[in-house]
């Protein structure tokens, strides 16, 4: 066998055996290898990991991608269940219209219907632990904190060159009279595949959806319409945002089967 073969296989070889063991030790920290710059939806483009800073700050930002994508592997103390913040905040935070990260820190402090206050956006971060995660929120001053803030602004760095990031927020619907029993179907065809028969999810790829392991239901995506509008533009997950898979029928139908299953009880004092 030609010698250069032999080296090209042993290499693949390896590479594939370093893959096993990596995954099997449940190391997944493959930011190193960059974000998709997903340019079929949208012109703007994420910052790349590999230009964040070679000093702490960029260290910094580089661990809240880490914690911002495998959340119950970096802050298994806060988070309560199997989600990500990814989870609901698609694609490490830049999916537009799945709530994405891009331009927050110019939207906060503000004033929240659901507090009766203005929060910061700390206080926001706080509240997804503590409901999405169905954990225990973050303390201000830690190191995790400080990370998801570094990580967000450095998303939201403005970039004069580049298109201006379209896609804030979630999806605004007209509301429809939901049917949980045709959801069911659609679940089936359209969601089980990913996210389980039971809502279960599978561990490293989709989150569960109802259960002891998925948000609360004090979390935005257990009430309507935000989780219409989530469902709507951005599932089946890889979904272009901007040309829906799902009818707002279905999206809604959908929805309400969802919304239906058990899930854990949110504390009374954040409800």
């Amino acid at each position: 066998m030609n010698k250069k073969w032999i080296v090209a296989a042993s290499a693949v070889t390896l590479g594939v055996y370093l893959s096993a063991i990596a995954i099997g030790m449940h190391v997944r920290d493959f930011t190193w290898l960059d974000y998709p710059q997903h340019r079929q939806w949208t012109e703007w483009q994420a910052p790349r990991l590999m230009n964040a800073p070679q000093t702490p700050l960029g260290e910094s930002i580089r661990y809240g991608a880490r914690l911002f994508n495998e959340t119950p592997l970096y802050a298994p103390s806060n988070a309560g269940n199997r989600l990500a913040c990814t989870s609901c905040h698609s694609a490490g935070g830049i999916q537009p219209y799945a709530s994405p990260m891009v331009g927050l820190p110019t939207i906060f402090p503000t004033f929240n219907q659901r507090a009766g206050r203005v929060i910061s956006l700390q206080d926001r971060i706080q509240e997804c632990f503590v409901r999405s995660e169905n954990g225990k929120p973050l303390s201000y001053t830690s190191k995790e904190m400080h990370a998801l803030m570094d990580y967000i602004a450095w998303l939201s760095e403005p970039q004069p060159k580049r298109a201006k990031f379209k896609g804030r927020g979630l999806a605004s619907l007209p509301p429809l009279t939901p049917d949980p029993q045709n959801g069911a179907a659609v679940y089936a065809t359209q969601c089980a595949g990913c996210h389980g028969t039971r809502g279960e999810g599978s561990p490293l790829q989709f989150p569960p959806l109802w259960g002891p392991q998925s948000y609360n239901d004090g979390a935005g995506m257990d009430h309507y319409p935000r989780v219409v509008g989530f469902v709507q533009r951005n599932m089946p997950r890889g979904v272009d945002p901007m040309h829906p898979q799902l009818t707002l029928q279905q999206a809604w139908d959908v929805a309400a089967y969802v919304i239906s299953m058990p899930r854990p009880h949110a504390k009374a004092s954040v409800r």
